[in-house]
């Protein structure tokens, strides 16, 4: 199947489900007791994420915020986004997404494009092939390094309105109308598909074999992992499936790890840069989307406002950890005694997990990936570049 085709047919693939609503399981927890001391240091990492985002966009050249606008602007979108429009007053997903697309104050949309390039430049040019020494260069990045950033940026975005389309099959009368949630769905997939489009014949201009080969292995753990996501879910009141914290791990990287690491490895492609370095960067990739993939998890636990009604996904890290320690029989009893009226009490239960050890061992867990990113980027000469990798991985493992 060739690349365009894999990109055309991924909605297909994805198949239509609501937000995720349950959690995985197993019975080791080998990585957590290897974690150690942590190697971050407060004194030098930034105070607030936006901070960190906004430094890291002046090293690169321009605000990445914006990375993907050409795009987003283009004649094609802006007759979507007509549509769109007609979904204001319905509950469809598609619309939170488009306001974080045109309006994300923690940056997060536009992350994995912003690493692309951080570690373009922090690899700088091979020194060992001379065969890129054409190709034009701003701020120490190559020009097909932001262009491949760029892609993606589109990848990602596009599985975010793809991920965004509702289960039919699951609606209830309080969702809103079936023919809002159905005209959403066409919508989602539409633009879905226009975005994966415009990163497929990026790749093409690209003219690297090795790249799209790496782009599009990267697709298809997406769908491999999107598709176990969509497998597991479950009712509220339903929970049935009982798998553990590592293959918790091998489906998050897969649905949330493998895009940005095999990225990384591609921008030190593009750069002719060796295997060694390629595999660095490949693991500093995975381990920081691992670590902010966690920390994302974490933040219905830690946050100190949290609306108590607010629900969190019963397959994110804490929970899953909570779950390995308690034991399955001990977790099926407290879902059962934060059920209400035939609902989940959220906050009922948000509070027996933290007086657990679920919500510590995921902090040890992203502070471990921490650690794993940060050993990848002592291959790298120190710059301001690899400083700016770094402190992302500080910012996202720092809890107080």
């Amino acid at each position: 199947m060739s690349l365009r085709q894999l990109l055309l047919r991924l909605p297909r693939y994805l198949g239509v489900s609501g937000s995720p609503r349950r959690l995985w399981w197993s019975s080791s927890l080998d990585t957590i007791s290897s974690v150690g001391s942590w190697r971050g240091q407060s004194s030098r990492s930034p105070a607030h994420w936006n901070q960190v985002v906004s430094e890291a966009e002046k090293i690169v050249g321009y605000p990445t915020s914006f990375m993907s606008l050409r795009c987003l602007l283009s004649d094609e979108l802006s007759n979507i986004a007509m549509q769109v429009r007609k979904l204001v007053g319905t509950q469809h997903p598609l619309l939170t997404t488009a306001r974080g697309l045109v309006h994300d104050s923690r940056h997060n949309l536009q992350l994995r494009g912003l690493v692309v390039l951080l570690i373009s430049k922090a690899a700088g040019p091979s020194s060992m092939n001379t065969s890129c020494q054409n190709y034009d260069m701003v701020s120490g990045i190559y020009s097909c390094q932001r262009s491949l950033a760029e892609i993606t940026e589109l990848i990602h975005t596009a599985l975010l309105v793809h991920r965004g389309i509702v289960n039919l099959n699951e609606l209830q009368s309080s969702d809103g109308l079936l023919k809002d949630m159905q005209f959403g769905n066409k919508i989602a997939i539409l633009s879905g598909d226009f975005l994966l489009a415009n990163a497929c014949n990026g790749l093409a201009l690209l003219q690297n074999t090795k790249v799209v080969e790496l782009l599009a292995s990267a697709l298809m753990d997406l769908v491999q992992g999107v598709y176990h996501e969509n497998s597991a879910l479950a009712k509220e009141n339903h929970i049935t499936e009982d798998i553990g914290i590592s293959t918790w791990k091998k489906q998050t990287f897969l649905s949330h790890g493998a895009l940005l690491a095999k990225s990384c490895q591609a921008a030190m492609e593009l750069a002719k840069h060796d295997a060694d370095v390629q595999d660095m960067a490949f693991q500093y990739g995975k381990h920081m989307a691992m670590s902010h993939k966690i920390n994302s998890d974490l933040q219905p636990f830690i946050k100190e406002k949290t609306s108590d009604s607010m629900a969190f996904n019963l397959n994110s890290a804490p929970v899953v950890l909570h779950q390995e320690f308690l034991g399955r029989d001990l977790w099926i009893k407290q879902i059962g005694e934060a059920q209400e009226k035939g609902r989940l009490d959220y906050a009922k239960l948000r509070e027996t997990i933290k007086a657990g050890k679920g919500v510590t061992s995921a902090i040890d867990l992203c502070r471990y990936h921490g650690n794993k990113a940060l050993e990848a980027l002592e291959s790298f000469p120190p710059s301001e570049a690899r400083s700016a990798l770094e402190n992302i991985v500080f910012a996202v493992t720092r809890f107080s």
